[in-house]
C-alpha cells in the first residue's frame, strides 16, 4: 500500500508539472477581472457568509495559480499546499503580478505537518481527493489544522462519475467498475475533460468521503452538485454526460469542538 501511494503520488506530480506546463485548463492563471470579484467566483452558494477579509485559508492542493490570488483578493491571508512544483509556480507568478503575499508549500494533501493545529479558519480544497488511495489521514489533517468551528469547502469527483463509461454505447453511459469501502484504482482511460490526462485516479465510495468527514471531527452542514450539464449538449461531450451522472459533489462542513477525531489508520488526540 506504501508503494502504491508513494508511486500515485510520483505519478500525479509529474502529471500536474505537465499540465502546468503545457496550460491545460486546470492550470490556467485567474483573470483580472473574475478578482474585482472574488467571492462571487469562488462562493456561488454563499457559504462563506460573504466577508472573509482577515481570515486564514488554506488552499489544499490548490496550486495553479487560482484559488491562491481569489481568496487573498477577497482580504484573506493565504497558504497554499500543493505537490506539484509545475502548479505552485504558477501561484507565486500571478501573487507577484499582483502584489498578493501568499506562502506556498509543496507537499502532499495527506502530511501537512509544517501547518499549525486550529492554524485555519478556512480549509478550501478542490477536486483531488481522487489522486489518494486513502483518505482519512488527509481529512485528519484538514481537522487538525481548522480551528474550532472552522470551515472545511471541498469538492470531490462523484463516485459515479468515476465507475461510469466516458461515453455512450449504444446510446448509455454504463457502469463499469465496481466501488465499495476499499478505493478502487480507475482504469487509463480515453481523453476526456473528465480525466486529467496521464493522472491515477482512485474511485471512492460516497460512505468513505461523507462518512470521513464526519469521523475526522466535522459536521456536514450542506452539500450540493455544482451543475456541468447543457440542454443542447452534443452526444458524448462532458456536458451531455452531466445530464446523466452529475461529475462533482460540493461539501461544507465544519469543524467540531470537543469532538474526538477518529480514523482507521489514524488517530489524533482531542
Amino acid at each position: 500500500m506504501i508503494d502504491d501511494a508513494l508511486s500515485a503520488e510520483r505519478i500525479n506530480r509529474e502529471a500536474y508539472d505537465r499540465m502546468a506546463k503545457q496550460g491545460h485548463v486546470l492550470a490556467t492563471p485567474v483573470k483580472m477581472e473574475e478578482l474585482e470579484k472574488p467571492l462571487e467566483v469562488v462562493d456561488g452558494r454563499g457559504w462563506l457568509g460573504g466577508d472573509i477579509r482577515g481570515w486564514n485559508v488554506l488552499c489544499l492542493a490548490a496550486g495553479g495559480g487560482r484559488h491562491s490570488a481569489l481568496y487573498s483578493a477577497a482580504g484573506a491571508k493565504v497558504t497554499v499546499v500543493d505537490i506539484s512544483p509545475g502548479m505552485l509556480e504558477l501561484d507565486r507568478v500571478v501573487c507577484h503580478r499582483y502584489k498578493f503575499d501568499v506562502r506556498l508549500f509543496q507537499a502532499s494533501m495527506v502530511a501537512i505537518p509544517m501547518l499549525h493545529e486550529g492554524e485555519f479558519d478556512l480549509v478550501i480544497h478542490p477536486v483531488s481527493s481522487c489522486y489518494i488511495a486513502d483518505l482519512q489521514p488527509m481529512f485528519a489533517e484538514v481537522a487538525r489544522v481548522l480551528r474550532p468551528g472552522g470551515l472545511y469547502i471541498s469538492q470531490h469527483k462523484n463516485p459515479t462519475n468515476l465507475q461510469a463509461s466516458l461515453f455512450t454505447e449504444r446510446g448509455k453511459y454504463w457502469i463499469e467498475s465496481e466501488i465499495g469501502a476499499v478505493a478502487r484504482p480507475v482504469p487509463a482511460g480515453e481523453t476526456s475533460p473528465l480525466r486529467e490526462p496521464n493522472a491515477r485516479e482512485f474511485a471512492h465510495s460516497l460512505e468513505t468521503i461523507l462518512g470521513g468527514i464526519c469521523r475526522a471531527g466535522m459536521t456536514i452542514e450542506d452539500f450540493s452538485e455544482p451543475e456541468h450539464a447543457k440542454a443542447d449538449s452534443p452526444l458524448d461531450s462532458a456536458s451531455h454526460r452531466a445530464k446523466f451522472i452529475p461529475p462533482y459533489i460540493r461539501i461544507k462542513a465544519r469543524r467540531t469542538p470537543n469532538q474526538a477525531r477518529q480514523s482507521s489508520s489514524l488517530i489524533l488526540p482531542k
